[in-house]
């Protein structure tokens, strides 16, 4: 009856959906949105444009939320009991990836936390969550002892690939001398917007958070500039799988941990010593002793590719599945991420892959397949 009632229920859409029916694109149901796959270059296409220039991206379906405490160590301090990244040492302007976990350490949902370079917002976070989980997301916000904002009244736009800072400095002061993963706000086109420089391809980049109303203007702007194209979700997914990066839902889920999945980087030492966050007796016994089980690289020989599911074997017994898996048109060929167990996790390790009945040689690789070009300032 679930499954009906959802069927049933009509698909939402962004500010920018007419833009997107204007310029061609094929729009697919996703996480209850009506969203653009690709426009009429392709999926390979817009990859290696954003590989190569840059690419704009409508992002406008993940929840964008604010929390609003008496001041920033009291907002931390609330958000830190849900999540095991150190937001009280966030500095302002700063932006740190972390995630929800369950009791026992398993990921309820990854998001980008931001505190405001204002002092006038002090006691102010910006989260960004994923559009699938972001009702249950709000679930667990809700009970903080916070003021609760679901910013519906803004979308998101992503700029990406090693021309998007040309194109939009044009438009907005100071985003050319932003670090990664800080934030700032300024005017494009004299709109107020939200820039942070950040992003899900591996590439420089920013995001623009930017009222509803006016998110075709700066849409617009953006695509008039010659670095610029629309890209759909199928490149923003092969983008990320080449930058190894996670996608909710199937590379992190509540049965993976922060460390097996690789993101141990992202709890910092005090949060560590303290061990004051959910799943901290699983996860700390996981980074001291090392989990069962790693998420890794892998690159199948051939032109196969190893779609999530794939078995993945070793020595005639299965040692793990691919969670992530398609063609890398910048590699040119098939990659894919999975977990194995640890013993067979090493770079180098010659496994073999169950696609269509038949065992395909493969072997894990370090990741990410193309490395990653973020922007970080020489100090």
């Amino acid at each position: 009856m679930a499954d009906a009632a959802a069927a049933d229920t009509p698909l939402l859409q962004t500010p920018l959906h007419e833009r997107h029916v204007a310029l061609g694109a094929r729009m697919v149901p996703f996480a209850g949105y009506a969203m653009p796959v690709q426009y009429k270059d392709g999926i390979l296409t817009e990859h290696l444009w954003t590989r190569e220039n840059a690419g704009l991206f409508d992002v406008s379906h993940m929840g964008q939320r604010f929390l609003i405490g008496a001041d920033h160590a009291t907002t931390a301090r609330a958000l830190e009991t849900l999540i095991p990244a150190d937001i009280q040492g966030l500095a302002p302007g700063q932006q740190r990836y972390s995630q929800f976990l369950t009791v026992d350490g398993g990921i309820l949902d990854d998001l980008m936390v931001t505190r405001p370079a204002d002092p006038a917002e002090d006691g102010v976070l910006y989260l960004v969550v994923n559009a699938a989980c972001k009702h249950d997301d709000d679930k667990l916000l809700e009970k903080l002892p916070l003021k609760f904002i679901r910013a519906e009244h803004r979308a998101l736009l992503a700029l990406q690939g090693p021309k998007a800072v040309d194109a939009l400095a044009r438009h907005a002061p100071g985003v050319a001398d932003m670090g990664f993963m800080t934030s700032i706000t300024t005017t494009f086109d004299g709109i107020p917007v939200n820039v942070s420089r950040s992003g899900y391809t591996g590439e420089d980049g920013y995001e623009i958070s930017v009222a509803n109303d006016k998110a075709v203007a700066v849409f617009d702007a953006l695509l008039s500039e010659p670095e610029v194209k629309p890209i759909g979700l199928g490149a923003r997914d092969s983008l990320r799988l080449e930058a190894g990066l996670c996608l909710y839902g199937h590379d992190i889920d509540t049965t993976t941990s922060p460390v097996e999945g690789q993101l141990q980087w992202s709890i910092q030492k005090r949060r560590r010593e303290a061990g004051d966050f959910p799943g901290a007796q699983r996860i700390l016994a996981e980074l001291k002793d090392g989990p069962s089980r790693k998420r890794v690289g892998i690159l199948p020989d051939g032109k196969a590719p190893a779609r999530e599911g794939t078995e993945i074997m070793k020595d005639g017994a299965v040692i793990g599945r691919v969670t992530s898996g398609g063609f890398g048109p910048s590699v040119n060929g098939p990659v894919a991420m999975g977990y194995v167990a640890s013993a067979h996790a090493a770079p180098g390790t010659e496994i073999e892959l169950m696609v269509r009945g038949k065992a395909l040689p493969a072997r894990i690789v370090a990741l990410p397949f193309v490395p990653n070009r973020f922007f970080r300032k020489q100090s």
